[in-house]
């Protein structure tokens, strides 16, 4: 959401985040409605990284009540995320006793493993640290709002902010007959949560909502959306000056172990003849320049078709990196009789 803000501090708030060996008695005396201790743990497991994976998939067993976007918000998680791991299940009713997969398995993102890395292509947002990397669920910018492919860092946290919408944000509520004020003060009213991390790139944060539903999701006018939940304890682990990178990389493929791996994503709930075309093209092209860069490696036509009809962002072996024995003459014979053939391609 691009916007204007404000926050709202006493001399003492802003002192706890320039101060951080002194934010958590500060910040509980500041606020009465902190709990005296309040769990500033990371919601989300710390992966350990192999290769260029990280993660596994879960399972959850669903309640008579439950639907996707509450199961998301229970277990941080985002909605599409959740619907396109499950086809088949009703999201908005599951049912008693289903089970769902939770997917949580990661081909890391092609940028630095530093800091807060933001994928618009699949609303995630990857926290690196040294022990490994959490993985939220972020909501994003629309197609008409979009949010910035940027390297930034963080500049500030925020508690409690007030917000300032623009005067673009109130036209537009205007143009559909409602009312928006230019002041929208902290509490359960305020569109940017409880707490934010203001960025480098002017006009923009990763911030929390007062909507739960749209986490996960193309939803904002262009800032980077958490549960609640999830910022309240995310801020405090973040520090100034950590970069945040923003990038679009719907198709992701990397190495584990001598294996490779191949994760994509369709931008929308539903998958469009357009989109699946898109999205082959650009595997193509991907595994293509992956081969080039690894000539050892071997891949299956299967499995990879398989992961670009489904698309559904959960990571598939397509194939190895093959050994070769030194000692082994007929090895290497058989190499230099074909070393004037043309090198093999991928054709799709």
């Amino acid at each position: 959401m691009w916007f204007r803000f404000l926050a709202v501090f006493s001399l003492a708030q802003v002192l706890v985040f320039l101060t951080p060996a002194v934010a958590e008695p500060v910040a509980a005396a500041s606020n009465p409605d902190t709990p005296a201790k309040q769990d500033k743990s990371p919601r989300v497991p710390t992966f350990p990284i192999r290769g260029d994976l990280a993660g596994e998939l879960g399972v959850f067993e669903t309640r008579y009540e439950d639907t996707f976007a509450g199961i998301g918000n229970r277990l941080a998680m985002g909605y599409l995320e959740l619907v396109k791991a499950n086809p088949g299940v009703d999201p908005w009713l599951p049912g008693e006793g289903t089970t769902i997969t939770l997917p949580r398995q990661y081909v890391l993102p092609d940028s630095r493993r530093e800091g807060i890395v933001i994928n618009l292509a699949e609303y995630r947002l990857y926290y690196f640290t040294d022990e490994g990397v959490q993985v939220y669920p972020v909501g994003v910018g629309t197609a008409e709002n979009p949010s910035p492919l940027t390297d930034a860092e963080v500049t500030m946290p925020l508690e409690s902010p007030a917000w300032y919408p623009p005067a673009s944000i109130r036209a537009e509520y205007e143009a559909s007959g409602e009312y928006l004020p230019r002041m929208i003060p902290p509490g359960p009213g305020n569109p940017l949560g409880t707490h934010a991390l203001m960025l480098s790139e002017k006009g923009y944060l990763i911030h929390g909502t007062n909507k739960k539903f749209g986490v996960g999701m193309p939803v904002s006018h262009g800032c980077f959306r958490m549960y609640n939940e999830d910022i309240s304890r995310f801020v405090y682990q973040v520090e100034k000056g950590t970069p945040v990178q923003v990038v679009h990389d719907a198709v992701k493929i990397g190495f584990s172990d001598g294996e490779v791996w191949l994760e994509v994503h369709r931008p929308h709930e539903d998958y469009s003849s357009e989109d699946r075309e898109r999205l082959w093209q650009q595997v193509f092209a991907e595994v293509e320049a992956f081969r080039s860069r690894h000539p050892g490696v071997e891949v299956k036509r299967g499995a990879i078709e398989l992961a670009v009809d489904q698309a559904d962002g959960m990571p598939t072996m397509i194939g190895e990196r093959l050994t070769r024995v030194a000692a082994d003459k007929s090895v290497e014979e058989k190499s230099s009789e074909s070393a004037s053939e043309p090198e093999q391609r991928l054709y799709f």
